[in-house]
């Protein structure tokens, strides 16, 4: 059974050339791995020179200071020349002056004199008259004829009395005794053939001069109320008078009627 036997030698040669063959391998690489760093770090640094860098500097600004406003010359003062015109505030003319209408009525008088007669007058801030007075002309000044000065007035007059209010009508009661002209109302025949009768009450209102200018009927058979108010319309009456002012009156009228 152990005809064939095989027999095994060293393998101290296989391992050694494993090895060397390894290292080399190793060494390649390295040598490679260095070569590429070195390559990028030149590549950067040529990168880097042909860049156009530019270097900005931020700088705050420099505060500057506030102006200071100059003062306000003073107007220079103008002398005042000579005066040739009149200065008034407001331009009356004379009463006389139909033509001119003013723009209000009062009754008291303005303290601003009129324009006087043949001076050139403009309207100004005060009231002062020409040292010169020239004779008005064509121009921007306006030349109004003047009059009289104007009248001060002590007091106003009064205003007009009050209308005085009208008064309530007053209480009359029976007016039958005061009438002057009491027109008896007919008879209908419709109350007749109902047999109607009794008294009816009309109550009137009576003005100052004594007229009946209203009447109701109050109280009675309603088929004689109608000829009881037509009667008491036609009334005639004495004026009312009271503290010597005649007044209103109101009462009552009262009406009998007899069955037919």
């Amino acid at each position: 059974m152990f005809d064939n036997l095989v027999e095994s030698g060293s393998h101290k040669q296989d391992l050694g050339r494993k090895g060397s063959f390894l290292l080399a391998t190793v060494a390649i690489y390295a040598v490679l791995g260095t070569a590429l760093v070195v390559a990028s770090i030149w590549y950067m640094d040529n990168s880097l020179d042909a860049q156009d860098l530019e270097l900005t500097t931020l700088v705050a600004p420099v505060p500057v200071p506030p102006q200071q406003k100059e003062p306000d010359k003073p107007q220079e003062v103008k002398p005042v020349k000579e005066q040739n015109v009149d200065v008034r505030k407001e331009l009356i003319a004379d009463v006389s002056r139909t033509e001119l209408v003013p723009k209000e009525v009062s009754a008291k008088a303005s303290n601003i004199p009129p324009v006087r007669r043949g001076v050139t007058t403009v309207i100004g801030s005060g009231d002062s008259n020409a040292a010169a007075p020239m004779a008005s002309g064509p121009g921007t000044g306006t030349g109004l004829v003047a009059g009289p000065t104007s009248v001060n007035i002590a007091e106003e007059p009064p205003p007009p009395p009050k209308p005085t209010p009208p008064r309530a009508p007053i209480s009359g009661g029976v007016l039958n005794g005061k009438a002057i002209s009491l027109p008896k109302p007919a008879y209908p025949p419709i109350a007749r053939q109902a047999h109607a009768a009794g008294t009816v009450v009309v109550q009137v209102t009576i003005d100052e001069n004594g007229n009946v200018i209203s009447a109701s009927a109050v109280s009675g058979h309603p088929l004689l109320q109608a000829v009881a108010v037509a009667a008491a319309r036609g009334a005639r009456f004495s004026p009312t008078k009271l503290s010597g002012q005649p007044v209103k009156v109101t009462g009552v009228i009262t009406y009998n009627f007899v069955a037919q």
